[in-house]
């Protein structure tokens, strides 16, 4: 298993390099696939692959196992007797294209519980995972038969149900529709872990709101917003604010405001589809129209910030920059006026004291948040992250198991038995 991650490491170490070939084409044909600013690529490429590092796999190993030793050999259990963690000989993904580069986190996942991999790529993003592929096997060649990348047009059966009867596990991101097609074709026996659609949001206390902290308090709510448009589960669609502080959530609104118009001067917005434009145009008029909110934005509408008075404005934006901002008494309140979403809830962004923020995430935790972040982190989860609340490595295993009396017997026929 080290030698494992020392391969990944050094794999990730070229792409770490930007003078390196493979970084190199990745800087010119993301941005030129996704649509995404190259900029906002470039910088965000580093951090993204960081969490990949040697030091950081390691996390991975140690959050899910006691004894990383256990995907080796036989270990002790606390209970007594051995066991040993097998991964899946074929680990099937099916990945989504919505964030550049994003299929690096299940292969890493993959190679560490030493599964043979096949990935089917989406459309909108094909390249990360096909030259990763390709640098691995020119790092490790002994590798080389471990990760197999493919791509097949949406909506085609046969190759999608090829790779569900190969595949003794498959992982699926996307839709929740998807995901349910995807679950309702798998053969029997075959285990479907699916990571659909999520919502997640910010909270802003009145500690954040003096006016020596507004800016950067907006600045990094402008970040999590604006990082690859939304695209992303961990990117904010609401933002609580309370009120009783010295800036009120309605001067806030018009800090963030700013602050996604500095944001998009720097990164601009990708260029929407006719689709993404209607949604966004159809969403602005709800908020202002249907909700009564105060809706601002750009001639271009690149950003949209909708501001409510009322606490109960809770729902999914249309992405691309577009965010509510939410006016609450109380940010102990949110977690009952999220509480209906349980099954949709995932990253909340906090900018409180030290004493609320663990008040506030137990309460989240109670309603089904799995993630608490810093505001201006909530798109860069941690090495090891639990995804959606579960384990990245423990469950992609089976544990077999020595029975703690089964030695002691073995031991009666030894040839040093007496």
């Amino acid at each position: 298993m080290m030698r494992i991650v020392e391969i990944i490491d050094a794999a990730v170490a070229r792409l770490l390099d930007r003078q390196d070939p493979y970084r190199k084409r990745m800087e010119q044909a993301l941005p030129a696939m996704t649509g995404y600013d190259a900029e906002m690529v470039r910088l965000g490429l580093t951090p993204y692959l960081k969490t990949f590092r040697k030091p950081e796999l390691l996390k991975f190993l140690a959050e899910d196992f006691s004894n990383p030793g256990i995907l080796d050999d036989f270990q002790p259990l606390a209970k007594g007797g051995y066991g040993q963690a097998f991964g899946p000989p074929v680990l099937g993904h099916i990945w989504a294209g919505n964030v550049p580069a994003l299929p690096l986190w299940s292969i890493v996942c993959g190679l560490l519980v030493k599964s043979g991999n096949i990935g089917k790529v989406s459309s909108a993003e094909p390249l990360f995972a096909t030259w990763f592929a390709e640098l691995l096997a020119e790092v490790a060649p002994e590798l080389a038969g471990c990760l197999a990348v493919v791509w097949w047009q949406g909506g085609d059966s046969k190759p999608e149900q090829a790779l569900l009867q190969a595949a003794d596990m498959t992982l699926a991101y996307g839709s929740n529709a998807s995901l349910a097609a995807i679950q309702s074709r798998m053969p029997q026996g075959k285990r479907f872990l699916g990571f659909g659609h999520k919502v997640s949001f910010a909270m802003i206390s009145v500690a954040a709101l003096d006016p020596a902290k507004v800016a950067e308090t907006a600045h990094h709510a402008a970040h999590d917003i604006g990082q690859y448009d939304q695209q992303g589960c961990f990117a904010p669609h609401v933002v609580f604010v309370e009120s009783g502080g010295q800036i009120s959530p309605r001067m806030f609104s018009r800090y963030l405001a700013r602050s996604l118009a500095a944001f998009g001067q720097r990164y601009p917005r990708r260029a929407l589809t006719l689709a993404e434009d209607n949604s966004l145009a159809a969403w602005r008029q709800q908020e202002e129209f249907v909700h009564g909110a105060e809706v601002a934005g750009d001639i271009r509408g690149e950003w949209s910030v909708s501001f409510h008075e009322s606490g109960q404005g809770f729902g999914a934006s249309s992405l691309n920059r577009a965010v509510r901002v939410v006016a609450v008494d109380d940010l102990a309140d949110v977690p009952a006026i999220v509480a209906p979403y349980r099954a949709l809830l995932q990253t909340v962004g906090i900018a409180a004291r030290p004493d609320a923020l663990f008040t506030l995430s137990k309460l989240l935790g109670d309603v089904g948040v799995t993630r608490i972040a810093a505001l201006g982190d909530m798109t860069s989860p941690e090495a090891g992250w639990h995804h959606d609340g579960r384990f990245n490595l423990a469950d992609l295993v089976n544990v077999t198991e020595i029975d703690a009396r089964a030695p002691a017997q073995a031991d009666k026929l030894a040839f040093y038995d007496d």
